[in-house]
């Protein structure tokens, strides 16, 4: 019987284009997903149209929403004037970079709307963004 040199053994083939192909796959699915992470986060209301219209994706992104009756909701839990200075400030704590998203009601008193954006010009947000929807 004939013993087998440990050198004699051939090396295992690494099949690369399948792993390639599987990590895209990967890669645009979870790409995809996010995309569409920033509209679940947000009430429905009935946006004013614009033009021209940008889709913030960024990672941190707070919306504030003035609905039609004029209540004002910090992502989707409703907030009253007064605990929304302590919410901001809570938000710009923990990510200094957090871009604000105001989503304000076509029908929602425009004082309403100007209220919010004074009380996040007053607590430090320096990124705030205005939701449209794009004009057809």
């Amino acid at each position: 019987m004939r013993r087998r040199d440990f050198r004699e053994r051939t090396q295992p083939l690494v099949m690369i284009i399948p792993m390639i192909d599987i990590m895209l796959f990967l890669l645009v699915f979870f790409m995809l997903g996010t995309i569409y992470m920033v509209q679940t986060n947000a009430l429905p209301v009935s946006l004013p149209q614009a033009s021209t219209v940008n889709r913030e994706t960024r990672p941190n992104v707070v919306p504030i929403t003035v609905t039609a009756a004029g209540e004002v909701l910090f992502g989707k839990d409703n907030v009253m004037s007064r605990d929304l200075p302590e919410k901001i400030s809570r938000a710009l704590s923990d990510d200094p970079n957090a871009i604000f998203v105001l989503r304000g009601d076509k029908s929602a008193r425009y004082e309403s709307v100007v209220a919010v954006l004074d009380v996040l010009k007053r607590s430090g947000a320096r990124r705030v963004s205005i939701a449209t929807e794009l004009k057809q």
